[in-house]
């Protein structure tokens, strides 16, 4: 459960979102979706300059106050730092020759491509002989 760092009894007002900033005073900043106009930026509410411990997370809770509460992060997640130079050596022993680059072929005569024939028209048919026939 979270702990109680300064009680300060803040309202807070629709559309604004509290923190606690860098400084560990108390500020609010517009919410993208907060309804209507106002100022955009930052404002101070309470100057407070509570130093904060590392692991920990801190917030404005329901009654106005500034708490603390322990992050949860589990062990498994994170990665013992290696040095540099071990790095770089697994690295190398891992990686296979470098392979020859292949002979470049000769350039050959290139072909012209070939063109295309022009499509032929169809022979016009004489109705109009039929057709005085059928008359």
């Amino acid at each position: 459960m979270a702990t109680v760092v300064e009680k300060t009894g803040i309202r807070r007002a629709k559309g604004w979102l509290y923190f606690l900033d860098k400084r560990g005073d108390v500020s609010r900043a517009r919410m993208a979706r907060g309804g209507g106009k106002a100022p955009k930026g930052r404002e101070k509410v309470v100057r407070l300059g509570i130093e904060r411990e590392e692991g920990f997370l801190y917030f404005i809770d329901k009654n106005g106050h500034v708490a603390k509460v322990k992050m949860k992060r589990s062990t498994a997640r994170r990665k013992p730092a290696r040095s540099k130079t071990t790095a770089r050596r697994r690295t190398a022993a891992r990686r296979k020759p470098a392979r020859k680059k292949p002979a470049r072929k000769k350039a050959t005569a290139r072909r012209k491509p070939a063109r295309k024939k022009p499509a032929r028209k169809k022979a016009a048919r004489r109705t109009t002989a039929k057709r005085r026939a059928r008359r």
